[in-house]
């Protein structure tokens, strides 16, 4: 990618976080980037085809978070409470607040992210620290889990019901880490 078409990006990154992607015009991102309209349209035909380049931008930059978290030498328990916190902070603080928007793009981060969970899984059962039927299945609910906890954490649904946010992610790691069963 090119260095102005990822400053444009990144630019209209920062607008759609401030102002919302209602209230931010292409005219607003080429001010805001100090190029001129020709350059942003060299770039991006309109408004909705730069929001998906952020959105493609945001989910790269979560995927990489998630990646370094997955590639750390920390013990598979650590590893994976250390995942499930950056993965819940790193989706309220993308710029996209309605997830639902962005449920088609997330299908290629989906399978990246069943990967590392995988690879975690993996490694916790092979030092004896996690005791899994299935690394694959785990693999895939504790995903598919983590997805249903994105809106509720982004609209802080939690705190509505009386949770200290701070609270909720060691409630999460938790539940996961050690279940219900006594």
């Amino acid at each position: 990618m090119s260095k102005t078409r990822e400053m444009l990006v990144d630019v209209a990154r920062q607008l759609f976080a401030k102002s919302g992607l209602e209230n931010t015009t292409m005219n607003d991102i080429a001010i805001a980037s100090r190029k001129g309209r020709r350059t942003l349209y060299t770039y991006f035909k309109n408004k909705n085809e730069i929001y998906w380049a952020v959105v493609e931008s945001e989910l790269a930059h979560l995927l990489q978070r998630l990646k370094d978290i997955a590639n750390k030498d920390l013990p598979p328990e650590e590893k994976l409470t250390n995942y499930i916190l950056t993965r819940l902070e790193a989706v309220k603080e993308t710029v996209f607040r309605d997830i639902w928007k962005v449920e088609q793009a997330r299908k290629n981060i989906d399978m990246h992210e069943v990967v590392l969970l995988k690879g975690i899984l993996k490694e916790g059962v092979d030092r004896g620290d996690f005791r899994i039927t299935s690394v694959s299945a785990t693999a895939t609910i504790l995903h598919y889990a983590l997805k249903g906890l994105d809106v509720p954490y982004i609209r802080d649904n939690f705190t509505e019901m009386g949770l200290e946010r701070l609270r909720v992610k060691e409630y999460i790691a938790d539940l996961v880490l050690y279940g219900i069963k006594k």
